[in-house]
């Protein structure tokens, strides 16, 4: 994954923070803002922590979770 174009390998940081303004306005025209928990996961990509895929899977994990958690 480390190859993907938007990897932290492959992007600056002013990069990554322009790429996680853009997603976040997209994901807000028709929706609520994503949750705190999910913000702090965006700005580790951000930062350069974490890689974006990581990020998505970890927020998809948590919602799988709660879904088995509430059937």
């Amino acid at each position: 994954m480390s190859d993907y174009k938007y990897s932290v390998k492959n992007t600056t940081k002013i990069e990554r923070e322009k790429l996680r303004n853009v997603a976040l306005s997209y994901s807000t025209l028709d929706a609520a803002e994503p949750s705190n928990d999910t913000m702090k996961l965006v700005e580790e990509y951000v930062a350069g922590n974490m890689e974006i895929a990581d990020a998505l899977e970890t927020v998809i994990e948590k919602y799988r979770a709660m879904s088995l958690k509430n059937a």
